[in-house]
């Protein structure tokens, strides 16, 4: 699968720590919020979880900070699929600087498909995750 883009967004004042940069849970959030625009680009949308009793837990994630971010930066997070399983996805994103283009983070993650009922990692439907999807476009 390309690279799709799947966050845009400034990092506000309020997001900093006491060094003056991002602190890294304001990472994680813009991560997060990539990820389920990702997740209905697959075609894993709201209403296929909820209409399903379906959800998507991370089993793990690594992160690498490459460069710092600081307020009024513009970012854009693009994200791509590594690998498909019968019941889980490995996905990567890219947290990019607009203006310079530079990468400033980078985070891989792992995450399965659940029963919300059973609480029990469960195998996709045949055609899910889609390969591709206007959704993230």
């Amino acid at each position: 699968m390309e690279w799709v883009t799947t966050f845009m967004g400034v990092v506000y004042p309020w997001e900093l720590d006491h060094m003056d940069h991002m602190n890294v849970r304001f990472y994680t959030g813009k991560f997060d919020e990539a990820t389920w625009r990702f997740f209905a680009g697959i075609g894993l949308t709201p209403t296929y979880l909820k209409e399903n009793d379906r959800g998507m837990v991370a089993a793990h994630q690594e992160t690498e900070y490459k460069q710092e971010v600081v307020a009024g930066e513009m970012l854009t997070i693009r994200s791509r699929l590594l690998e498909q399983g019968s019941k889980s996805v490995t996905f990567m994103h890219e947290m990019i600087n607009a203006e310079t283009g530079d990468v400033a983070a980078t985070t891989k993650l792992v995450g399965v498909h659940l029963d919300r009922t059973t609480r029990r990692a469960v195998a996709f439907p045949e055609g899910l995750p889609a390969s591709q999807s206007s959704l993230c476009e």
